[in-house]
């Protein structure tokens, strides 16, 4: 999709607890972009077997990936994230921050920011990605 990286804003990608960390800041004071509340989403931590684990393991997002909601969550923050970026391009603004919160940051968010951060980069996008709040027991 890109050709210029020189001109493609860095897309920082954060996935956070809202009960933990809370909106994470912006380091490039360029401020804005976008919030996505993954607590809307059904939570596999409710599940004790999957307490002690994150969306980066297999039975978490096989979890997720069996709802189709949470693809169509995915979905559209992905068109917002793009649209955005793009007129971020022809603008040439450097930077676009992103964040994924649910309630601790460990499961649905890091999911969720784990999957988007994929789709943007196979679309040639730049990304930087962050799970702020991973648990020490992981």
């Amino acid at each position: 999709m890109q050709t210029d990286d020189s001109i493609l804003p860095l897309i920082t990608i954060t996935s956070f607890g809202f009960h933990v960390s809370g909106i994470p800041d912006d380091p490039t004071g360029h401020g804005g972009g976008f919030i996505f509340d993954c607590r809307g989403l059904p939570n596999p931590g409710r599940d004790p077997r999957y307490a002690k684990q994150s969306g980066l393991d297999k039975p978490v997002a096989e979890f997720l990936r069996a709802v189709p909601e949470v693809d169509q969550f995915i979905d559209h923050a992905f068109a917002l994230i793009v649209l955005t970026a793009s007129s971020f391009q022809q603008r040439r603004f450097p930077h676009l921050s992103v964040g994924f919160g649910c309630t601790g940051g460990q499961h649905r968010s890091v999911y969720c920011a784990e999957r988007t951060a994929e789709k943007l980069r196979n679309a040639g996008f730049r990304v930087k990605l962050i799970h702020q709040d991973k648990p020490t027991f992981l």
